[in-house]
């Protein structure tokens, strides 16, 4: 694989990418708030991340997989392998090579110890289970699975009978058969200290249980900030919201808090959907903010 790791103090942290490709929509759509002249004055700044020719944002799914002591532990788990998402054509019966590019990185599925979603919305939950035998089954039969109780109880059928139907299914095929098969674990709202590095701490707006984990290491710090931010246009603009944010107000208080942790911090910033070279350093600018990327390290 290419250079795909970044280190945080003496813990690596490697991209397992899914896939990366423009994204289902147009700009206008995606984002609310777009002005196609202010996106155009900041393009030069984050070329790679938009197809001109398409005029779609270049998205990336991918997972962050994070060796702290002896644990592995994977952020969000992307869109899955031959999922049912005819509403979402660009999410429907993919077959990637996720995971040979974990096996690539050196991780089996037995290996991972944990598996933390930041939220659970289609493309942060798909890997969490596999087709086996035309059963879903954990893909990570070893690991503890994280979940936000607040999300839980936002698209969990059994809880939220009004559940929209879309939403219900992939809570069905990609978070059931982990709660079935005793992995699941439901975060009570508010901070919680997984280790002496990491650091689960609320961020919602995007949902209502959204969470973000920091990273603490030999003096460096990190957030993993799941889709708090969508693309770089948002650290310039952060009161642009995706369409899927749902409470719009508190998803703009929320970006505007991690940015300025990642600024005041100097923590990197690992977004979710970031397309390469996927991780950013946060500035404070006389306008509000400003981005710089960070290259990967290490193989």
């Amino acid at each position: 694989m290419a250079n795909n790791s970044w280190m945080i103090g003496a813990v690596p942290v490697t991209r397992i990418e899914e896939r990366m490709a423009p994204s289902g929509f147009a700009p206008e759509v995606f984002m609310t708030g777009f002005d196609r002249k202010v996106f155009e004055a900041h393009l030069p700044l984050f070329p790679g991340f938009y197809a001109a020719s398409e005029h779609r944002f270049i998205s990336s799914m991918h997972s962050w997989l994070v060796r702290s002591g002896e644990k592995w532990i994977l952020i969000d788990s992307c869109c899955g392998n031959h999922k049912n998402r005819p509403w979402m054509p660009q999410f429907h019966q993919l077959n990637t090579r996720y995971l040979e590019n974990l096996h690539a990185a050196g991780v089996t599925p037995e290996d991972i110890d944990m598996v933390l979603c930041t939220h659970l919305h289609v493309d942060h939950i798909g890997w969490n289970t596999r087709l086996s035998d035309g059963r879903w089954v954990p893909t990570f039969p070893n690991a503890r699975y994280l979940f936000s109780d607040r999300d839980d109880a936002r698209w969990n059928p059994r809880r939220n009978p009004a559940t929209d139907p879309n939403r219900a299914m992939s809570y069905e095929d990609s978070v059931l058969p982990v709660v079935k098969s005793g992995q699941a674990q439901m975060l009570e709202w508010g901070p919680i200290q997984l280790d002496d590095r990491l650091r689960i701490e609320p961020a919602p707006g995007h949902t209502p249980g959204h969470i973000q984990v920091k990273l603490a290491d030999d003096g460096r710090q990190a957030v993993f900030c799941g889709d708090v931010l969508h693309h770089p246009i948002q650290v310039y603009q952060p009161d642009w919201n995706s369409f899927a944010c749902e409470d719009p107000e508190q998803a703009r208080r929320t970006r505007r808090e991690v940015l300025a942790f990642c600024a005041d911090h100097d923590a990197w910033l690992f977004p979710a959907h970031f397309a390469a070279p996927h991780v950013a350093a946060i500035d404070r600018s006389a306008n509000g903010f400003g981005v710089r990327f960070v290259s990967a390290q290490l193989p």
